[in-house]
């Protein structure tokens, strides 16, 4: 599939199959976020992948109650440094790269603008452990 094709199918996905995604398209979507370009290359952002249940119940509470947040099978977080003047624009556009990645390995997403960023902040800040699915 050529860039403006893959363009054109990006569609907001609410409705998921209730599959798990693979590890290995997992991590092709977080290389094509490592791949971004970002002011002095500096890539000043993290991800965090969650896939369990409970953490993505709280942040369909955190996302204005969009149910769908829950039912996707993992929700990808992004995390700019406030303290680099584009932040903002760096993030978003490693996020745009997942999501293009995504559509060309067939998956579904939903861009989520609508959130309650300090709860959301409540779980960034969990760390990864044997018990945890989140990234």
């Amino acid at each position: 599939m050529g860039v403006f094709d893959t363009i054109k199918d990006r569609r907001s996905i609410r409705t998921y199959k209730d599959e798990r995604i693979p590890k290995d398209k997992l991590e092709k979507l977080l290389e094509a976020a490592r791949l971004a370009p970002s002011a002095g290359n500096r890539q000043n952002w993290k991800f965090i992948v969650v896939e369990n249940e409970q953490i993505k119940n709280q942040l369909v509470t955190a996302s204005n109650n969009q149910v769908f947040v829950g039912t996707a099978s993992h929700v990808i977080a992004g995390i700019g440094d406030f303290a680099q003047k584009w932040h903002q624009v760096d993030l978003s556009i490693a996020l745009e790269h997942i999501v293009l990645e995504a559509v060309e390995l067939g998956l579904g997403t939903c861009w989520i603008g609508a959130f309650n960023e300090e709860e959301v902040k409540k779980y960034s800040r969990y760390r990864r452990t044997k018990k945890s699915s989140l990234y």
